[in-house]
């Protein structure tokens, strides 16, 4: 039985304003869109709301992902906990903190996840990774 802790912070620069950043966040049909490519999504964007995901990892596995809203600024910060199970075996825990800032006409994006890893199910850098490609799909759907 292993546990592994990590922190990572991610930033991105979007050309438009933290409003519509924020609105591609919290509308569940918008966020479907860039979030969750393949899979099922449902999303209670709101303090103590949940948002949910369900798909498949390349072996196969049964991806079940949870989060709960802890804290929302509209235009400005999001802080969430989430929870990660494959095949219903728990893999991580963790929180992130999403900040939004304007910059010139545009918007800087600064996501910082503090993370528990349980049992090799799930690596800290996977993570990280993973994060870095939905950040990569929300700028595409930004344009």
């Amino acid at each position: 039985m292993t546990v592994k802790h990590a922190t990572f912070t991610l930033e991105r620069g979007y050309p438009v304003p933290p409003e519509r950043v924020f609105a591609a966040w919290a509308d569940p049909a918008a966020k479907a869109r860039w979030f969750v490519p393949a899979g099922t999504h449902t999303l209670d964007f709101r303090v103590g709301g949940t948002e949910t995901v369900g798909a498949t990892g390349p072996d196969d596995t049964k991806l079940s992902v949870t989060s709960t809203y802890h804290d929302i600024v509209p235009d400005r910060r999001i802080v969430y906990a989430t929870t990660l199970s494959g095949d219903e075996v728990l893999a991580t825990v963790s929180i992130t903190t999403v900040e939004l800032e304007a910059d010139g006409g545009g918007t800087r994006l600064v996501l910082t996840e503090q993370g528990t890893f349980l049992d090799g199910a799930e690596e800290p850098q996977w993570r990280e990774q993973g994060t870095g490609d939905w950040l990569d799909r929300l700028g595409e759907a930004l344009k």
